[in-house]
């Protein structure tokens, strides 16, 4: 009797992703505090690198209001692939898309080059879930906030 093959269940290799593949883009300053031990960019300062691109899109096109703001959004998820080494003092930019989006919440796609760079250095993912500043319960995305987002809306990472 002849054995049939297994069939592989592990997931594709996440492979670097082009320019093109996002909507918008910041530029951002390494800091010298950025590098580790190692002579690159700690893997940590790159969710943060997610929060301020985000974030300051969202302020800048009028969709976020972080004083007054009746609604915000808390982080549920998170993920980064990394694919080459960056380092002060070199700049960076983030491409920025958002891949999925419901009713209360939003999955942000973000793409890490090193400036000009065509393929990511490193890309990942996080979700939002947008609920009452003060409840702190999920609430439907306010209209300004869809609008924004949807002209974010790209390819699935």
């Amino acid at each position: 009797m002849t054995q049939s093959p297994v069939a592989s269940t592990a997931p594709a290799r996440p492979q670097p992703a082009p320019r093109s593949a996002y909507r918008a883009f910041r530029t951002l300053v390494t800091r010298w505090s950025d590098n580790d031990v190692y002579g690159h960019v700690n893997n940590v300062v790159y969710y943060g690198w997610f929060d301020t691109a985000v974030n300051a899109h969202l302020i800048e096109q009028g969709a976020l209001d972080i004083h007054a703001g009746a609604t915000i959004g808390l982080v549920i998820e998170s993920h980064c692939n990394y694919f080459a080494p960056l380092a002060f003092p070199e700049p960076v930019e983030l491409g920025l898309r958002v891949g999925t989006l419901g009713t209360s919440s939003v999955r942000y796609e973000l793409g890490v080059f090193a400036a000009g760079g065509e393929s990511t250095a490193a890309h990942g993912h996080f979700v939002h879930v947008y609920v009452d500043a003060e409840t702190r319960r999920p609430v439907p995305l306010p209209a300004r906030l869809r609008e924004v987002l949807e002209a974010l809306r790209g390819p699935a990472a």
